[in-house]
């Protein structure tokens, strides 16, 4: 899909309705741009709380404190490099 907007004096954009509703943005959503050579692509930032309970988390891994994960994972990476 292909569709056209027009950059104003200030630089902003709006983001054509037909391609809010491909990508299912919403208002107060936000979104990313990357620029790929003389490119840019745009895409909406997924919500990581709808991610919630799509990984698979071992047992013994649950209800560990934040810190004690990065502890654990930066120790592991040590030991790696050994």
């Amino acid at each position: 899909m292909d569709v056209a907007a027009r950059v104003t004096s200030k630089g902003q954009v709006t983001v054509p309705k037909a391609v809010r509703d491909a990508l299912g943005i919403e208002d107060g959503d936000e979104v990313v741009f990357r620029v790929e050579g003389s490119r840019a692509v745009l895409a909406k930032v997924p919500d990581f709380l709808d991610l919630a309970g799509t990984v698979a988390v071992p047992a013994a891994k649950r209800n560990v404190a934040w810190d004690q994960v990065i502890r654990r994972t930066k120790s592991a990476r040590a030991a790696a490099r050994r």
